[in-house]
Order: structure tokens, then sequence, then C-alpha cells
């Protein structure tokens, strides 16, 4: 959510890293895409210029528009096993969907670091 925030009033864009087992997908990081491009209307980035890397479980992004729900560009695109969208004003989990390839969303939990 802070990656959002810094890149707001563009989108940003982040991979998703982790594991999935038995249908539960457990993100344990974050990694920014090389050469990403940002905006105000979409984010980007290109596939081919990351390394084999099969702890990629799919993408996050922002929307600056507040709503957390895929858009059909969104969907043209998904990649992975889910896709996380956060929405302004990027405060909590409440400004967060997460969806699976096909834009179904599903439910998640947020787990606080023992840091924070």
């Amino acid at each position: 959510m802070s990656y959002s925030r810094m890149a707001y009033p563009e989108e940003g864009i982040l991979l998703l890293r982790g594991k999935s087992k038995k249908g539960v997908v457990e993100v344990t990081g974050v990694v920014v895409p090389p050469a990403a491009v940002h905006s105000q209307g979409y984010s980007s980035f290109n596939w081919w210029m990351l390394p084999v890397d099969f702890s990629y479980l799919g993408v996050a992004h922002s929307h600056p528009s507040g709503v957390a729900e895929p858009s059909h560009q969104d969907l043209l695109h998904a990649s992975g096993k889910i896709m996380v969208i956060m929405g302004y004003p990027y405060a909590n989990e409440s400004c967060l969907g997460v969806f699976d390839h096909n834009g179904n969303k599903v439910p998640f939990e947020v787990r606080r670091s023992q840091a924070e």
C-alpha cells in the first residue's frame, strides 16, 4: 500500500512473490518490475524482461480512482494465480481487492509481521 501512495496519482505495479499449496496462496514479498511504465490510467511492464522465477504468483497494482475491482483491461492482462488491486486512499485492508485470474473475488487475510 505504501508503494501505491508513493506512485499516486499514477498507478503503481508490483510483482507478487510467494508460494501456493493446496489452493492456498501465500504472498511473502513483492518485486518492482524492471522498466515498469506508470501513468494515471494504467501501469505495465514486459514479462520478457524478467528472469525465470517460479515464485511469482501474480501482479498487484493500484487504482487511483479508488475502485478496487478489476477493469476489463486488467482481466485481459491477468497473469499468475492472483491479482491484487489497491484502491485509493490505500489506507488499510478495506482498500484491497484480491481476485483469481478470471476476476473472481477471493477471500484473503493480511498478516502483520512481528516487526510491525
